[in-house]
């Protein structure tokens, strides 16, 4: 059991408003009373291994709070962290909580709200710099419609453009240092999230002014809720190295914004998801943007935060297991053909490439006769995964 205990280096994070989660959902009110950042930092210290928490900013301070409020939350947040070795390395903004941003915040339609969700943001982000954090995280959850009717699309993306061009320009002149990863999600709390997908994320990306400074942050399960292969998400955005943070959760698919505990809907994507970070050597934060079932009081909430923490680290395991098993890896060198001049020819246009292609006789019928052992593959992928291999 003692291989499974987390340590700093994994970098394990939690957001104040996940552990902080009270169990309200629309149907009823809080299970458990609300703690301070304080009382969450200390929390999480009990858990062990857990490297940071990340914020909203409204997480951390109200926001009607005064300025003597607000020295007095920071400094006492602080205090908390340092007593229990914490850090935070990623900080965001909350544009969709408030009544003004009903209609979006970068992609309003009124001009005003648009100016202070800028307003927001940039102090949003003088407090993350305040606390060393360097990733910088967008979620639109109001950026977005129920009905077209209202406006049009691509003046909404246009906004959304201005508004990142402007606070990365704004980053550069305070010297912050900030990345900024986009989180997409195609519905709830709006009925159409503009950028829905991660791939659609990665497209934008391209038509800011500073497109090395922006990547993503996908989440398990906002891809999940469209029915997509959240793993696939993950593997464009490491091809396209933008993938600055990732949100680790569970959700069944078609289902509303669940956040489970990571692992517990769908273990064999789970495992997919995390022998795929680290077959590519992901060492950005592993952020558990996920909630304890509403029957836990804080005890349980401990224990769902250890269990996001020990599923991973089950996980890894068995994908270096998977990764060292003989049989399994025969297999995949049986379905994965090599052939070092085919794909030479693929990776260099020439013309004597072209002609050399053209005057190569496949074996049609063959090839396509051929047996691709994936059912025995997935079959023992699941032994694996099952404990008896």
């Amino acid at each position: 059991m003692a291989k499974y205990s987390p340590t700093k280096n994994e970098k394990f994070t939690f957001g104040l408003w996940t552990v902080g989660n009270v169990g309200r959902d629309p149907f009823g009110g809080p299970v458990r009373p609300q703690l301070t950042p304080v009382q969450i930092a200390k929390l999480l210290g009990s858990v062990g291994g857990v490297h940071g928490i990340n914020f909203h900013d409204n997480d951390l301070v109200p926001i009607d709070a005064t300025p003597a409020e607000k020295a007095k939350i920071v400094k006492d947040f602080k205090k908390a962290l340092a007593d229990n070795g914490l850090c935070v390395p990623m900080a965001t903004t909350n544009l969709f909580g408030d009544p003004i941003f009903k209609d979006g915040a970068f992609t309003s339609g009124d001009a005003r709200v648009r100016a202070y969700a800028l307003q927001k943001t940039m102090a949003a982000m003088d407090l993350g710099a305040e606390f060393g954090a360097k990733t910088y995280v967008f979620w639109g959850g109001r950026e977005g419609a129920e009905t077209d009717a209202g406006k049009d699309p691509t003046e909404g993306l246009k906004h959304f453009r201005d508004a990142l061009n402007f606070l990365c320009q704004y980053s550069m002149q305070n010297n912050y240092g900030f990345r900024f990863a986009l989180e997409a999600k195609p519905n709830e709390p709006r009925g159409h999230i503009y950028l829905a997908t991660t791939g659609n994320m990665l497209g934008f990306i391209e038509t800011l002014d500073y497109p090395e400074m922006v990547g993503v942050n996908p989440e398990v399960a906002h891809e999940a809720i469209a029915g997509l292969n959240f793993t696939h998400h993950v593997a464009q955005a490491i091809d396209a190295g933008k993938l600055f943070h990732i949100d680790l959760n569970d959700q069944v698919p078609g289902r509303y914004d669940q956040d489970f505990r990571f692992g517990a809907a769908d273990i064999k994507q789970a495992f997919f998801l995390v022998k795929l970070l680290n077959d590519h050597g992901y060492n950005g934060s592993l952020h558990f943007d996920a909630h304890a079932y509403r029957s836990e009081d804080y005890e349980g909430v401990k224990d769902f935060a250890r269990g996001c923490i020990r599923s991973y680290m089950i996980l890894k395991e068995k994908a270096a297991r998977w990764n060292a098993d003989k049989e399994i890896q025969a297999l995949r060198a049986e379905i994965n053909v090599a052939d070092a001049k085919l794909d030479k020819l693929f990776s260099n246009f020439s013309d004597d490439a072209v002609k050399t292609l053209k005057a190569i006789k496949f074996d049609r019928p063959k090839l396509g006769a051929r047996g691709l052992p994936y059912e025995k593959l997935d079959q023992l992928t699941m032994e694996l995964l099952m404990g008896i291999r």
